[in-house]
């Protein structure tokens, strides 16, 4: 792979040879991961050595359990990935946020949720990189897209497909009555060019000027795209790269995924590997409540997990319910 990459016609297919340096990557970072296992292995075998050659086992004892502890905790990490074995777990994902409805409220926890995540991945050491946003006057958001790399992305977001409910005094409520509010998460994988082709005759394609928070334009050149796909309907657009090429490619990108989700639900009504259809976002459809009043908790409804720390929760400490996501292999 890296004499393939070496051959400077390599990037002329700009796509593929970026799928291969990030396969690339991946396995670079198993070969180290591995490596990181048995270096910790030789240290304990060498450490056990010294005590049997001095007689000195007492002494050495907190050594040994240190290592261990450490390499039980790395082990620990990697377990989880063996419930990724879907086909598209390895991949990067496209997260979207949508407020459901309800006003400034659900705006205000869409907002929330998109924070959430985004800590979550700089918790993981992922890149968070927004593709398109829609702010609101008062801070929230309508919607917002976001790109997401990171070792297994896909495998571990996909499981934070569906409607999230928030249930809180509203800020603002001048009578300080408790609100409850609805948004929908909504988690791709990243699709290759030759998994869903797109003809040019399919789509129309407009550009406009990207923006900022509540509206404003904040770039002086068109460079933003929208592409609109006349058989489905679907709508796609991407605003966060500075040439009108690069946001081109994010938008299509953006649209092969939404495409391929699409036909697996029209094949099958059972998902397989591949997370939710896009469900009302309101009551009785969420798949996780987050209660701030009358008591704390969130609870996800579909493994039973719950805690009531939801303050660590919202600031981005979402391993509890990816593992048992995950370790439950959810799929209805």
């Amino acid at each position: 792979m890296e004499h393939e990459l070496e051959d400077p016609h390599a990037w002329e297919e700009f796509e593929r040879a970026e799928q291969l340096s990030r396969d690339l990557g991946e396995l670079k970072e198993i070969v180290f991961e591995v490596s990181e296992v048995q270096k910790r292995l030789d240290n304990i075998f060498l450490i056990i050595g010294m005590a049997d050659r001095k007689n000195e086992e007492e002494k050495v004892e907190d050594g040994i359990l240190e290592q261990v502890g450490l390499l039980e905790k790395m082990l620990a990490g990697k377990e989880l990935q063996l419930f990724l074995s879907g086909k598209y777990d390895n991949r990067r994902a496209t997260l979207a946020v949508y407020a459901g409805a309800g006003g400034d409220d659900a705006e205000d926890w869409a907002h929330m949720l998109w924070d959430m995540y985004r800590s979550f991945c700089g918790k993981r050491g992922w890149e968070f990189r927004v593709i398109d946003e829609h702010g609101s006057q008062d801070g929230g958001i309508k919607s917002a897209v976001a790109e997401i790399s990171g070792s297994y992305a896909y495998g571990y977001l996909k499981g934070e497909y569906g409607v999230h409910r928030l249930v809180r005094i509203s800020r603002f409520d001048a009578s300080k009555q408790r609100h409850t509010s609805f948004a929908l998460v909504e988690v791709l994988p990243e699709i290759a060019v030759d998994e869903v082709v797109i003809r040019d005759e399919d789509i129309d394609l407009d550009l406009f000027r990207s923006s900022g928070p509540g509206g404003q334009n904040v770039n002086k050149v068109e460079s933003a795209v929208r592409i609109t796909h006349k058989p489905s309907g679907i709508i796609v657009a991407c605003q966060s790269e500075r040439s009108q090429e690069q946001n081109r490619r994010k938008a299509l990108s953006l649209l092969r995924a939404k495409l391929h989700i699409q036909a697996e639900q029209s094949r099958t009504k059972e998902r397989s590997g591949l997370k939710g259809e896009r469900k009302e976002i309101a009551w009785a459809n969420q798949i996780r409540s987050y209660v701030l009043h009358p008591y704390k908790m969130v609870k996800d409804h579909r493994t039973g997990t719950e805690t009531s720390q939801v303050d660590k929760v919202l600031a981005g400490d979402l391993d509890i319910f990816v593992e048992a996501e995950l370790k439950v292999g959810y799929t209805a």
